[in-house]
This record gives structure tokens, C-alpha cells and sequence, in this order.
């Protein structure tokens, strides 16, 4: 399984991958491959990438070696007698029956039918001692995928499109970079990441992909909430820091609220994460510093006066479990109301393992409570306060 940004050579590294199976010493010589299957999404793609492409197997093969393309037969045929035949992920029927020893299935990631493709990819693949087969992709959220690499007798490797900039246009790499540095997108489509949702995700990659923007406008609050670490050492969870603000004119249905900032400090002392919130709520003006309190009390609010004895400060204690308290948070979310500024990769990919469930990512989730405890602080809390009934007073 090879796994690669866009451009980071994953079409090279299969063509080779097939040439180092049918080639033997020689170029009459056999190699350890007769017969390939050669699998891309559809035949088109297969062909003008996989076996004509600039990085393809024609382009691959030196002259000696280089084999012939049967243009009838879909078919490439080398000078030791093995095959390669061409297919198409959109009709998982016709590899019922075909049988080979190796498989190059590309950008399997992207198979509309995946699971049946693969199926009867896996029934054919059955000649020889030690049948093999090479995914090249870009990785996405999807079933077959994932299941792939679960499994035991899988090898994985892992590129993303910097890895190959030798071989790209400086222009491309500083559009992509320009556009997609810093988000979600960018984390799968450049740096090759498996962005996994948990299964039931309170924000499935679908959403936390809709709601990136450039710039906040101009914003009536800006908080900054705090998760401090339960100990604050070496091996300690992190302490989540978010920064965030809202627009809060109008009624509460018409409220918008943007992250700004994932703050977040890894292993700090209490007088470093202390430090870092104080010099996030400065960095953004906020008018307030939230912070739960549960874990560690007074001891909180002390810490953080130390340093500002005169900071604006509020403790939040949680009375419910973390799912209740990010189910409306959620809500907020699939009502569009919430925007990320680019650059909350980190915390987003912590978004993506909270479900219904709880928590499915590894340690704790920092980042995704500190974001609940600022969202509940700008947008909840105050709208439940708005839409209170007033006493009349006679």
C-alpha cells in the first residue's frame, strides 16, 4: 500500500513496483510475475496513466525490456513472455474469471464500486507461490480502504507531495500550498494522510471540510477556553487551547462564530499552558479567558492570576459527559453557522475521532474540549439567556 499527495510519484513507484515483478536478470529471463492485472477507475485511466502516463510503464522500461502494446487485447505483452492486462473499476464482472500472480490497482481511494472491484480482484488473485499486489492512492475515508490496511499481511509506505518537488513546477507547489497548507483537504490531498472518521463522528470529514475561510469578519466577542491537563509533566495530556469569536447581532439564529486559533500546548508545566492562554487572549484581543475547572479547582484560576492577577477570567465546571456537551456544538456545525480559519488541522483531525460513543483517538481530546468549552461560552450559554423570559415588574 502506497499511500502519496498528489504528485508525490505514486504512478513511478507502481510502475516500477510491476516492473520488478516480471522482469528476471535478463531481458529474456522470467521474472517472479506472468500475468498482472492492471486496475485503474476506469479504462481510460488505466491506459493514459498506468501504461502510457509520463511516469507509466512504457515510459518505465528501457528498451530492451519495454513491452508491446496490444491495443485489441488491452494488453501489454514483454519480451520474456509475461502480461499485463488493463481493467476497469467501474465493472467488477469482468474480472470474474481472469486469474493473475501480481495486481497494480491505482488510486483505489477513488473506485465508485471499491469493495466489489477489489472482491473479485482478491478471487483472481491466486497464481504462483507468492501472488502480490500494489495500491497506489491518495488516501480517503472510505470502506476498502480501510480495511486493507488493517489487515495483517499488509505493508504500508507514505509520501506526501513535497517528497517529490524535484520533479514538480515550483508554481504548482506554491498554488497548493498557498490554497491548502494548514486544512484538512490539505492533510489527505498533499500529505498523503488517512483522515479516518470514527464511526457515528459528531463532524464527519464531509462537514469540517465545508467550513474552511481566509479571514473572520469583524467579530463582537473573542474568547479563549482552556482544558488544563489534569498533571503537568512529561507523558501529561496536552492542554487544549482554542481561540475563539462571534457575531452575535441579531437574534440567536443569526449568530456566526469562527475559530481562530488551536493554541494547544503539549506536556506543559501550569505556568506554561497559563502563559500560552494569556498570550493567545492577548494576540487576539479577547475579552475573556474560560477555562474547566473540574480537574484542577482553584489551583486554575490561581495559576492563571499569578501571571494576570487582572485577566478577565470565567471557571467552567462540566456536570455533563463530553458527548452531551458536544452534541450542540455539533448541531451548530450542520446548521453552518460555525467557520475555521485554515491552518486547525490538529484539531479538526481530533473532531473527526469524537462520536456518539465517545472518544475513539489516542490520550485525550484537548483540543475538541477547549473548542466545545469557547462555542458553549459564545454561542449556547448566551442564547439560552437571550431567548429567557423577562419578569414584568407592575
Amino acid at each position: 500500500m502506497i499511500l502519496g499527495g498528489r504528485g508525490a510519484g505514486k504512478t513511478r513507484a507502481g510502475a516500477e513496483w510491476v516492473r520488478s515483478r516480471v522482469e528476471g536478470a535478463g531481458p529474456m529471463d522470467a521474472g517472479e510475475a506472468r500475468r498482472v492485472a492492471l486496475v485503474g477507475e476506469t479504462l481510460d485511466q488505466a491506459r493514459e496513466v498506468m501504461v502510457f502516463g509520463e511516469s507509466g510503464i512504457l515510459a518505465c522500461s528501457p528498451p530492451d525490456r519495454r513491452p508491446t502494446w496490444i491495443a485489441g487485447r488491452r494488453m501489454l505483452v514483454w519480451p520474456n513472455g509475461a502480461t499485463a492486462q488493463v481493467f476497469s473499476a467501474h465493472d467488477p464482472d469482468a474480472l470474474r474469471g481472469p486469474q493473475f500472480d501480481a495486481v497494480w490497482a491505482d488510486e483505489l481511494a477513488k473506485w465508485k464500486q471499491g469493495q466489489e472491484a477489489w472482491d473479485m480482484l482478491e478471487f483472481g488473485l491466486r497464481l504462483g507461490d507468492r501472488p502480490r499486489a500494489c495500491v497506489t492512492t491518495t488516501p480517503r475515508n472510505v470502506a476498502v480502504l480501510k480495511d486493507l490496511l488493517e489487515r495483517e499481511g499488509t505493508v504500508r509506505t507514505h509520501a506526501p507531495t513535497s517528497a517529490n518537488r524535484a520533479y514538480l513546477a515550483d508554481s504548482f507547489l506554491e498554488a497548493v500550498q498557498r490554497r491548502y497548507a494548514g486544512t484538512r483537504q490539505g492533510r489527505q490531498e498533499l500529505d498523503g494522510v488517512l483522515l479516518a472518521d470514527a464511526e457515528g463522528a459528531l463532524w464527519p470529514s464531509a462537514l469540517l471540510e465545508g467550513c474552511g475561510i481566509d479571514r473572520a469578519p469583524d467579530l463582537d466577542r473573542i474568547v479563549v477556553a482552556v482544558d488544563p491537563p489534569a498533571s503537568g509533566h512529561k507523558g501529561s495530556d496536552d492542554c487544549g487551547i482554542v481561540v475563539a469569536g462571534a457575531v452575535t447581532k441579531g437574534p440567536p439564529e443569526t449568530w456566526r462564530a469562527y475559530v481562530l486559533e488551536d493554541a494547544t500546548v503539549s506536556a506543559a508545566s501550569p505556568q506554561a499552558w497559563a502563559r500560552a492562554a494569556l498570550a493567545a487572549l492577548e494576540r487576539h484581543g479577547g475579552e475573556r479567558l474560560v477555562a474547566e475547572v473540574n480537574q484542577g479547582g482553584a489551583m486554575v484560576e490561581a495559576v492563571i492570576r499569578q501571571i494576570d492577577p487582572l485577566v478577565p477570567f470565567k471557571p467552567l465546571r462540566a456536570t455533563r459527559g463530553k458527548v452531551l456537551r458536544a452534541e450542540p456544538v455539533a448541531a451548530l456545525y450542520e446548521q453552518g453557522r460555525v467557520r475555521h480559519l485554515r491552518g486547525l488541522s490538529a484539531l479538526e483531525d481530533q473532531m473527526g475521532q469524537m462520536s456518539l460513543r465517545g472518544f475513539d483517538g489516542p490520550g485525550s481530546p484537548d483540543r475538541v474540549d477547549a473548542l466545545v468549552w469557547a462555542l458553549h461560552e459564545l454561542m449556547i450559554e448566551p442564547a439560552r439567556s437571550w431567548r429567557r423570559p423577562r419578569l414584568r415588574v407592575l
